[in-house]
């Protein structure tokens, strides 16, 4: 087919030819999307162990892997010096200078407007008193979670310590990394395909979008350099998630909603990394790790070669080429977003679930995406606890409180997706407040983040 074929084929297909494209075709080196194939990713953590029992044994161990985890981060923290176990400091007489990690066990305020603390560790429980008279560390008091982690610094009592400073083990700072490519990552949210109130007109025009046959030329030029689509899980509306979703339904067969989902996913170009990670509507266990979505409910999905189906959470490398290493992502569909703006002070006071960047931030200040039993449902897996941020990610992607949000904490950019229905009323009593049908695009080479807004009512 000679150039001038090529070219005509492609605009009788909608597709923007770009002058880039047109190069392409003069020297006979344009692949079309269809034909060419999408870049591989470099798989990290990915959960597929399968529901147990478990018993009590397991819980004490899943606890102690969890501890043992962070307590190596904290380690290597400057401000936590002559770290001593909590047993070795209960047998020392001279009060002092004294560095402790431990699991908040239980947290209070007292009579006096101080905070109790109480932490374990491997070897014991120590009493820790954060006085009320320094603001700035009760503050920080305040918004500790139960069950996590923590360095203290403080003067050693009778059993107990007065402390002088919080240290979470939180991300180091590292490089920046740029892709010397520009490509780009856009993030797709909480569909809830089968829903009455799917988006189906707005989903519809961004899978064109996608496609490159809506936008304008700068946009359809962007379009064909997405590389990864990453769906950050409730990829369905699922069937029996809560009381009455039957009346929320169009379609409610769950076979037939993954089914439906999947004629989508189809439409995007072969050329383009689809990753998916389940939410907690898309028919796997409720209990964190979820699995990836299973075969057995998803055929279509598990034949489609560009399509990686992981677990939640999961951490993967993409971009890596030769000279250069390649960004780190860390996928979490965010089930535990909800309690940490409810229980978090500063973050309730801030807006709550409409803070997703500041939820991030403390994902990663505290190196766990749950860390308080009563936040998820959970696998105590006594060998590990894939919830523990163990890799320091370049790009932290979560979903579930359908709104975008875009943040950087040190070196890394955080995203939160938006969503792709409109609101129900088990949605309002949850407290949700949509943003629906807004498409973030990260840009690899500059790490810029962009927001396409395909929601109809923009556009009327």
């Amino acid at each position: 087919m000679n150039p001038s074929d090529v070219v005509q084929n492609l605009i009788n297909q909608g597709i923007l030819v770009t002058s880039e494209m047109l190069n392409q075709i003069k020297q006979g080196t344009y692949i079309p999307q269809e034909e060419q194939e999408a870049p591989p990713i470099h798989i990290i953590e990915n959960y597929t162990k399968p529901s147990n029992p478990r018993t009590m044994e397991d819980f004490v161990a899943h606890y102690t892997t969890r501890f043992k985890l962070i307590e190596r981060m904290l380690r290597q923290r400057p401000e936590l010096r002559n770290i001593t176990s909590i047993s070795r400091l209960a047998t020392q007489k001279a009060s002092g200078n004294a560095s402790i990690i431990g699991m908040i066990m239980d947290k209070r305020e007292t009579a006096n407007k101080n905070i109790m603390l109480t932490l374990e560790d491997l070897s014991g429980q120590t009493k820790v008193l954060i006085s009320g008279k320094d603001e700035k560390l009760l503050e920080e008091a305040q918004n500790l979670l139960l069950d996590e982690v923590i360095g203290i610094t403080g003067q050693a009592g009778d059993g107990i310590i007065f402390a002088n400073e919080i240290v979470y083990p939180d991300i180091p700072y590292t490089e920046l990394k740029k892709s010397p490519t520009e490509e780009y990552i856009a993030i797709i949210g909480d569909i809830h395909y089968g829903s009455k109130q799917f988006l189906k007109e707005e989903f519809e025009r961004m899978i064109a979008w996608l496609n490159g046959q809506v936008g304008s030329e700068e946009q359809r030029t962007i379009a064909s350099k997405v590389k990864y689509v990453i769906f950050i899980g409730d990829i369905i509306e699922g069937v029996g998630v809560y009381p009455s979703q039957e009346e929320d339904l169009i379609i409610k067969d769950i076979y037939d909603q993954f089914e439906g989902f999947s004629q989508y996913i189809k439409a995007i170009p072969k050329s383009k990394r689809i990753i998916i990670c389940p939410g907690n509507h898309d028919a796997v266990r409720l209990a964190e790790p979820q699995p990836p979505i299973p075969q057995d409910y998803a055929k279509t999905l598990h034949t489609l070669p560009n399509v990686s189906l992981l677990s939640n959470p999961s951490t993967f490398v993409i971009g890596k080429t030769t000279g250069f290493p390649g960004f780190t992502v860390i996928i979490y569909h965010g089930y535990s977003m909800t309690y940490f703006a409810d229980h978090i002070p500063r973050i309730r006071a801030a807006g709550g679930q409409k803070r997703a960047d500041l939820i991030m931030k403390v994902y990663l200040q505290r190196r766990h995406l749950a860390p308080t039993q009563t936040s998820n449902q959970y696998i105590p897996d006594p060998e590990d606890d894939p919830l523990v941020i163990k890799t320091i990610p370049d790009f932290l992607i979560t979903g579930h409180i359908h709104r975008v949000a875009i943040a950087k904490y040190k070196s890394v950019t955080m995203v939160n997706g938006s969503c792709w229905t409109g609101m129900t009323e088990n949605q309002i009593k949850r407290g949700l407040e949509n943003q629906p049908g807004r498409l973030p695009l990260i840009n690899l080479s500059t790490r810029e983040v962009t927001v396409i807004n395909f929601h109809k009512e923009e556009h009327e």
